[in-house]
């Protein structure tokens, strides 16, 4: 029996996320870490995507998307991330509060709503917390780019990404001024400079979850 379309468009988002930023593809077990389901569940469930020709896998492998199973995974991220940015510029919402929405949304709204709310938006191309909103035939525009963690003393870039997994660290980070936009300096271990100003200390975790420019 085929996936029901919203679980398995769960599925497709989660495999498509996971290697946005990073390029190790994702384990049966890592993915069902990342859905909160045990591996029974998740190893199940793929099966059904391949059967699809969604997604290929091989015993004990990683998880990785077809060409088709790409198409309609960027489709649910477009719906997700358009719906983020529609809740926060239009009715106020904080970047930490719009992911929990748009999860609900993102399965309810009309293709001919989307459009509309794309249009109403300006055709963004990028959420509050700066991840890349796929255009309706899924190119997805991005800057190269680095993990703050990763970046070197004396880097410096503008902040491209804040990940949203963590509501308290968002706003922790937009308490301390590191937002999407803001330029970065790397001045020691766990410290930067915002914008030429002195260096501050960042707060717990954040340079996992930041992405500046290379």
């Amino acid at each position: 029996m085929p996936a029901s379309r919203p679980v398995a468009d769960d599925y497709l988002k989660t495999i498509y996320h996971h290697t946005e930023w990073q390029g190790d593809p994702v384990t049966p077990s890592r993915l069902a870490s990342e859905l909160g389901l045990a591996p029974s569940s998740v190893t199940e469930m793929v099966q059904k995507l391949a059967a699809q020709g969604l997604v290929t896998h091989r015993p004990y492998g990683p998880v990785q998307l077809t060409d088709e199973g790409m198409r309609r995974a960027a489709a649910v991220i477009r719906r997700h991330r358009l719906v983020e940015t529609w809740l926060v510029r239009e009715f106020g919402y904080a970047w930490d509060e719009v992911h929990d929405e748009a999860e609900v949304l993102e399965h309810t709204i009309s293709d001919r709503l989307l459009e509309g709310i794309a249009a109403r938006l300006g055709h963004p191309r990028f959420d509050p917390h700066g991840d890349a909103i796929p255009d309706a035939d899924g190119t997805v525009h991005r800057e190269p780019f680095v993990l703050l963690a990763r970046a070197d003393a004396g880097h410096t870039g503008r902040v491209l990404r804040v990940s949203d997994r963590d509501p308290a660290l968002l706003r922790a980070c937009e308490e301390a001024g590191l937002d999407v936009g803001h330029t970065l300096t790397v001045v020691g271990d766990g410290t930067v400079s915002i914008d030429g100003a002195p260096a501050i200390a960042l707060p717990a975790g954040a340079a996992e979850a930041i992405w500046v420019t290379a």
